[in-house]
């Protein structure tokens, strides 16, 4: 994918496979990374080396949910009868611990597997509906793709990118073999969700009825998170991004399968990154509750690209406000097109630069993004 950095492992007696599983533990070890964190980076580039394609999850949910569409709670919990599993409920409150960076946030431990056949869900779900969709399907997949063993997390709200808060302020700084396996086991186990409750062809022809408007997730019912992961999936279209940032600076969720430079470092807060980013901008104003549009324009040196996006606030099932922002890279539809992409880049600069504040766009920078 252009605009992702590659790393040339040379000389490669130094990237053997014996030096790299001793290494790499000492690594983490020595700059505070956790397992988890780790796991999600190289997850992360899986998922962007592959598009976010994973046509084995997607068969297997579409085998279970029949490619029905939109699913009601209802309608999954027939699915829980057809494959033996059972839903109990606890009460627990949304509650103040530490993330995996030793920072405080507000938390709701929402639902945990008991196996081999049990969900267990925080009776605080009943008010969000939408999670407890996405939590009974994760735990559907659970049970189809690794047949309900138990290794797969808990679910929780708020935190950073690769971690997921925990019951009580306890952390490991230990890096366990089975972080990876965890970690891994989640994104399948959400990517099925997804694929349940958005199957490909229903969901892609709903995304052209709607224009691709970003708050059509309301009408089918599922969180916005969910709506815009899965549009990256199947979109005919594949150079997509989406970010999920909470305050001051946590990135909950990323996906750059169009390679856009991350908006600030994954496993820490960003310093002095670019406030007119979209996602910054809403972060930053909490008072702007409405989906902002940016097309952006990115600089360095002789390379240029191109960038739309739609960013939205939204609050998590703890009451956390955060921006849930997908777009993407317009350089590859443009040359599709017959498009001077670069002398389109080069106007559009131009413009920036020479333009008072609220001047209007001109026709030929419009007319080829339309």
């Amino acid at each position: 994918m252009e605009g992702l950095p590659i790393f040339s492992l040379e000389p490669k007696f130094l990237f053997s496979d014996n030096l790299l599983q001793t290494s790499i533990p000492e690594l983490l070890s020595q700059t505070g990374t956790t397992g988890r964190q780790f796991a999600h980076v190289l997850i992360r580039s899986y998922q962007e080396k592959h598009q976010n394609q994973f046509p084995d999850i997607e068969r297997s949910a579409e085998e279970i949910g029949l490619k029905r569409f939109p699913l009601s709670i209802r309608d999954i919990l027939d699915l829980y009868k057809k494959v033996g599993l059972k839903v109990k409920y606890f009460d627990r409150p949304p509650f103040v611990t530490e993330n995996d960076s030793g920072h405080e946030i507000r938390t709701l431990f929402r639902s945990f597997f008991e196996p081999p056949n049990t969900v267990v869900l925080n009776h605080q779900l009943e008010h969000e509906p939408r999670r407890m969709k996405y939590d009974l399907s994760a735990y559907l997949g659970h049970k189809v793709l690794h047949n309900g063993d138990g290794l797969v997390s808990s679910h929780a709200t708020g935190g950073e990118l690769g971690g997921s808060p925990q019951p009580d302020s306890q952390t490991d700084d230990k890096v366990s073999q089975s972080d990876i396996l965890y970690a891994w086991r989640n994104f399948e186990c959400s990517f099925f969700a997804g694929a349940l409750l958005c199957p490909r062809q229903p969901f892609r022809h709903y995304l052209a009825r709607e224009a691709h408007n970003i708050n059509a997730f309301e009408k089918i019912d599922i969180t916005a998170g969910v709506y815009m992961r899965r549009m990256t999936c199947v979109s005919p279209y594949k150079h997509w991004h989406y970010f999920d940032a909470f305050q001051p600076g946590f990135l909950r969720a990323v996906y750059r399968g169009n390679g856009i430079p991350m908006p600030w470092g994954n496993m820490r807060m960003g310093v002095d990154p670019c406030r007119q980013w979209a996602v910054f901008r809403l972060l930053d104003k909490p008072q702007m509750q409405k989906p902002l549009n940016q097309l952006s324009l990115l600089i360095s040196g002789e390379y240029m690209r191109l960038y739309s996006c739609v960013s939205q606030r939204i609050k998590d099932a703890a009451k956390n406000s955060h921006v849930v922002s997908t777009g993407i890279d317009l350089i590859p539809a443009l040359n599709a097109q017959g498009v001077d992409s670069s002398g389109l880049c080069e106007e559009i600069r131009d413009f920036y630069f020479s333009a008072d504040q609220g001047s209007p766009i001109p026709n030929s920078i419009q007319e080829p993004i339309k």
